[in-house]
Parts: C-alpha cells; sequence; structure tokens
C-alpha cells in the first residue's frame, strides 16, 4: 500500500510555513519537493519545514531538504530552516552529511527567528500591466541600488527588468509582483506574473518570432537567468554580478 503524506502551507508573512504530516520516504519525497519548490518559486523572505508529525520511513529521503536549501540559496536566496524534528530523525539529520547544509531547531518560534535573521534584503512592488509599470519597475531598482550602496548596477538591473516588466505588459497582460534581492555576489531581479506561458528568448531560427528579443538583451546582461512556474502563474528571475 503506497505511502502518503500531507504538505500544509501557511503564508506567515514574510516567512512561509510548511508543516509536513506522514510517511516521508523515496516515494512521497518527490511531493516534497514539488511542494518545496513552489514555495520557493513564490519568494518568501525565508522557509520554515516543520517535521513534528513526519515519520521518516527511509532517511534517504531526508535529502530531499538538503536539495531545496542548496536551490534557494542561490535562486531565491531564501533560506530554509527545519523544525520540531522528533528524536530518530534529528539524529538521522545530523548524521547524514548532506543535510547539514539545513539548519535545524528544536520548536517553530526558533526556527522562525532564525529565518528571518538570515533573510537576504528584498524590496517587493506590485505592478499592473500598464505602460507606466517599466518607470516604476526602474524605480524600484533605483532605490534598491541606492539603499545597498550598488551604483554601478542602477542601469544594467534597470535594462533588464524593463525587458521582464514590458513582457508581462505585451504578453501576459496580468498584475504582476516585481522583486529585487541582494544575494551578494548578486543582484537578483524578478517578474511574477499570471501567465502560464514559459518565457524564451528568440534564437537564430526564429528571428521573425513576435516575442523573446527582449530576452536575449536579459541573456547577455545577467549571469543567469530563468522561469518557473507559480501558483497559476510563472516567475522569470535574472542575476547580475554585484562586484
Amino acid at each position: 500500500m503506497p505511502t502518503r503524506i500531507s504538505c500544509e502551507v501557511r503564508d506567515e508573512s514574510p516567512v512561509t510555513l510548511v508543516r509536513l504530516a506522514g510517511a516521508l520516504d523515496l516515494a512521497t519525497m518527490r511531493t516534497v519537493h514539488t511542494v518545496l519548490d513552489r514555495c520557493l518559486s513564490a519568494q518568501p523572505d525565508a522557509l520554515v519545514v516543520d517535521l513534528s508529525e513526519v515519520d521518516v520511513a527511509d532517511r534517504l529521503a531526508l535529502s530531499v531538504f538538503a536539495a531545496a536549501a542548496r536551490r534557494a540559496a542561490d535562486w531565491p536566496a531564501v533560506p530554509v530552516v527545519l523544525c520540531a524534528p522528533p528524536p530518530d530523525t534529528a539524529a538521522w539529520l545530523a548524521a547524514t552529511t548532506a543535510c547539514r547544509v539545513v539548519p535545524v531547531r528544536p520548536d517553530c518560534a526558533e526556527a522562525t527567528a532564525l529565518a528571518g535573521a538570515s533573510a537576504a534584503p528584498r524590496l517587493r512592488a506590485r505592478l499592473e500591466p500598464v505602460a507606466g509599470a517599466c518607470r516604476r519597475a526602474r524605480e524600484l531598482v533605483a532605490d534598491a541600488c541606492g539603499r545597498w550602496t550598488i551604483p554601478e548596477l542602477v542601469g544594467p538591473a534597470s535594462l533588464v527588468l524593463t525587458e521582464l516588466v514590458g513582457n508581462v505588459v505585451r504578453h501576459a497582460g496580468t498584475p504582476m509582483q516585481v522583486t529585487v534581492t541582494l544575494r551578494w555576489p548578486y543582484l537578483q531581479v524578478a517578474v511574477t506574473d499570471g501567465s502560464r506561458a514559459a518565457a524564451r528568448a528568440a534564437t537564430g531560427s526564429d528571428l521573425r518570432a513576435e516575442g523573446g528579443r527582449g530576452l536575449l538583451l536579459v541573456r547577455e546582461l545577467a549571469q543567469r537567468w530563468g522561469s518557473a512556474p507559480t501558483g497559476d502563474g510563472k516567475v522569470v528571475w535574472a542575476m547580475l554580478p554585484a562586484n
């Protein structure tokens, strides 16, 4: 009989809390991975995972938390903290080299405090799909770079964010959230919209395509960029070197 696990997601802004309950094994870890990945794509300040009601049926399945933490440390720069593991689970986490990248705390309050203290500086803005959205996005970048003393990135980050926001205005036509994050040595910009259509840069074989040329500029200016599903839409992000 297949095992089951439930994942309750609670938005306790600025921290997202995921409560797991049930058996964690090599089958159910896929469900956990999907839930954690979606939570991270929403770019909370931090992510706390409550393990108090988890029965670990296969200790190898604990690697799902290490994978999520490593992914989150790169993009979207979100700290992941585990809390309240049962004694056996706590011992396995401490003994597993791969899981030592994930902090563990005995209760959710302590985990939330640690996660919040570890959060990267982040600015957000909700924008409508109108012509003035690009200007507002540039203002957000200028504000962020001024606060974080990286004025040399105002130009390139403004260009990248203008293209990402412009794509939403031209193609998705939905309200969007713009996020600017400093995760040294990178400045990260991201735009979340309500369209599931993946963002793709034009290639040499589709120069007559209606869209995608702006993403060529993003690709040239950014160290890395990508697109991920989130909720009913997607997030498109880019990382610019801050040095």
